[in-house]
């Protein structure tokens, strides 16, 4: 079974615990349209990469952590298209979670996915406890403050932000807690792996910037142009076009040489350069050249 086979399996097996006889149908429809279809599923495949590198001694944790980051990720996406922050009607090609279930459910389903994913960690590891004690922790330190998805968030509310802490909390979190997780599935000391997410992280973010500056809504699945009409902070803005692009190959490369030492450490490094030229679709890339 191939990873991307792994992740929707670990995927299907945690949503399937949130249905059944007493859950409310709308909420048990507004979290699988939050994670179903998913997008390209790059922090649950970096973990399993990570994973695979280091040995991936215990298959069925580094699923479920791999799925656990996947679920923050979807929560953090939801929470994020709502009217209080960006107020995206759009998300994956398709309507946003408020815009098709209405905005109480959809703060349920942000919420809900988070418990969900400490929940499948926490049973996954259940019998290894002391690596299922590493991962809940690493899962807490992306989810929250003062570094984790919820700073990122956080940050959008303060009157003068750091372009390094805002995309490093919002985005290199969940990056570096897949390549943690990876790690430490595998029974090898995950802290060592942080930096390669980090770095990876913050290139993606910078991708992301690249896209809302200069990509369509279609090309990019969700609405664009939103950081310049919201006033939020943007590589773009602070690097310029040529800036950004370079700052995002340099992250890239750091992620990369940070890698460490593994059995499969080379077909890693070559798929995370892989991967992430692939991060820019062609037009966005000229447009930045």
């Amino acid at each position: 079974m191939d990873a991307a086979e792994r992740i929707e399996r670990a995927l299907e097996g945690a949503l399937a615990r949130t249905g059944g006889v007493g859950a409310p149908p709308k909420l048990v429809a507004a979290l699988r349209h939050a994670v179903f279809p998913g997008g390209a599923r790059i922090r649950p495949q970096l973990a399993l990469a990570v994973a695979a590198a280091c040995g991936d001694r215990n298959p069925a944790l580094a699923d479920a952590a791999a799925a656990s980051i996947e679920l923050l990720h979807c929560a953090s996406l939801v929470h994020d298209d709502l009217p209080c922050f960006d107020d995206a009607q759009t998300r994956r090609g398709k309507p946003s979670v408020h815009r098709a279930f209405g905005e109480p459910l959809a703060v349920l389903a942000g919420d809900g996915l988070i418990v969900l994913a400490f929940e499948t960690v926490a049973l996954a590891g259940a019998h290894k406890p002391a690596l299922m004690r590493t991962l809940v922790g690493v899962v807490a330190r992306a989810a929250g403050a003062p570094n984790g998805i919820v700073a990122g968030q956080a940050w959008e509310s303060e009157p003068e932000i750091s372009l390094a802490a805002y995309q490093q909390a919002k985005t290199g979190a969940l990056f570096a807690a897949a390549t943690v997780a990876g790690a430490t599935a595998a029974g090898v000391p995950g802290e060592a792996w942080r930096m390669v997410g980090e770095r990876l992280g913050e290139a993606f973010q910078v991708a992301d910037d690249l896209l809302d500056a200069f990509a369509t809504a279609e090309a990019a699945g969700k609405p664009v142009g939103r950081d310049a009409a919201l006033g939020r902070p943007n590589a773009v803005q602070l690097l310029g076009a040529r800036g950004a692009r370079e700052h995002f190959d340099e992250l890239v490369a750091e992620s990369v040489a940070s890698v460490p030492d593994c059995p499969g450490r080379d077909p890693l490094r070559a798929a995370i350069a892989a991967r992430a030229a692939g991060l820019l679709p062609k037009e966005v890339a000229l447009s930045a050249a």
